[in-house]
């Protein structure tokens, strides 16, 4: 059953749900898995395969479809770039054949392979440039492929071109978005850890000196040392909690936050609730902002706060944390860190405002309004 010989509104259906399938995606592995498997299933073929061709003569991914897997244990590694799979990339058309033992650019295929005879190669390309390749086949005495099916798979490879693309960049983006984080738990390792450490070296000196000489000096040194070991031990534990995020992707925001608050409640004596009032609707990068926000919120409120309380609560445009800690001079603090430069930084990055009140002795209340204004309403307005 060919491309050619399905109902036109049945075939339209399918077609969309493949290419909706396709985009869905942000893996190029499971992106190139739902092309193959979409390839397969709108023109009826036997078997299918997509492939990636790498820089040194082979495939960095060559995914089938139809061919189970002891069979594929069997065929052997990977194929490499000759005879036909070799023609498909260097062809900037389809090519479709009736039985492809007879074309002369056929060599061979390894022993466990199936017997193949129709086939239809399409490059998946962007810009002139070959991503990869769809290949189906028929077995022995199986019909062959029709131009409607040529036309399908072309539609099919067009919109997989820009799907592979979109997921490289995801891909790419993820891996920036990791450096990144290294490198700022880098910093805050310095900032926060080292300094406390190299406080402590200090003082446990300045009390080895005093010891013979001024016992009581001594001992003041010593529970400043106490005092600096329990602080680092403090940062140590708030890093770690950031270097263990929920995954946003597979949990949500909400539930991210949920599960931050509670591994902060269950390490600090400071008591965190959490509530939730409405849900709140961003895009990845928009979550990923967010979380870093309360993150850092959070942090300063256990760093520098002393709060013995801790509140978060989500609504779908605005999402506060208040703490009864020992406030402080927002002004004064706008000049001297606490993160607040970044916060502010990120909530406008996310098109949102950022709004402060503390003083000393009054406790903090950062409260994060988010723009959840529809892109085309702001066009139109």
């Amino acid at each position: 059953m060919t491309a050619s010989d399905s109902d036109p509104t049945r075939l339209l259906h399918e077609v969309s749900a493949a290419v909706g399938a396709i985009t869905r995606h942000l893996s190029v592995h499971q992106v190139l898995e739902v092309i193959v498997s979409s390839a397969r299933r709108l023109v009826g073929a036997d078997y299918a395969a997509i492939g990636i061709p790498d820089d040194e003569g082979g495939f960095a991914e060559f995914i089938t479809d139809g061919i189970g897997e002891e069979q594929r244990l069997k065929i052997g590694p990977l194929p490499r770039q000759h005879g036909m799979l070799a023609a498909i990339l260097a062809e900037s058309e389809p090519i479709r054949l009736d039985d492809l033992r007879r074309d002369p650019r056929f060599q061979w295929w390894p022993k466990a392979h199936p017997s193949m005879a129709a086939l239809l190669g399409v490059p998946i390309q962007e810009c002139g440039r070959t991503l990869g390749i769809v290949v189906l086949t028929n077995d022995l005495g199986r019909p062959g492929f029709s131009e409607s099916d040529t036309e399908l798979i072309e539609l099919l490879a067009s919109h997989a071109a820009i799907a592979i693309t979109n997921a490289r960049l995801y891909e790419r983006s993820r891996e920036l978005t990791v450096v990144e984080e290294r490198n700022r738990l880098a910093r805050e390792l310095h900032d926060a850890v080292m300094q406390r450490l190299f406080s402590l070296r200090l003082s446990a000196r300045a009390a080895r000196k005093l010891a013979p000489t001024d016992p009581e000096a001594a001992a003041c040194r010593l529970g400043e040392v106490e005092d600096l070991a329990a602080e680092a031990i403090a940062e140590l534990r708030a890093v770690i909690v950031e270097l263990r995020p929920a995954d946003l992707d597979a949990h949500g925001l909400v539930e991210t936050l949920r599960r931050h608050v509670t591994l902060l409640d269950r390490l600090h004596d400071t008591e965190v609730a959490f509530e939730v009032r409405s849900p709140v609707d961003l895009s990845r990068d928009g979550e990923v902002e967010v979380l870093r926000l309360v993150q850092e919120a959070l942090s300063n409120a256990f760093r520098h706060a002393r709060a013995r309380h801790v509140a978060v609560t989500v609504e779908s445009e605005r999402i506060t944390i208040s703490d009864d800690g020992d406030g402080f001079d927002a002004d004064e603090a706008a000049t001297r860190g606490l993160g607040l430069l970044s916060m502010r930084e990120r909530a406008k990055a996310l098109g949102g405002d950022l709004d402060l009140r503390t003083a000393p002795g009054a406790g903090t209340i950062v409260a994060l309004t988010l723009d959840t204004t529809e892109p085309e309403e702001a066009e139109r307005d």
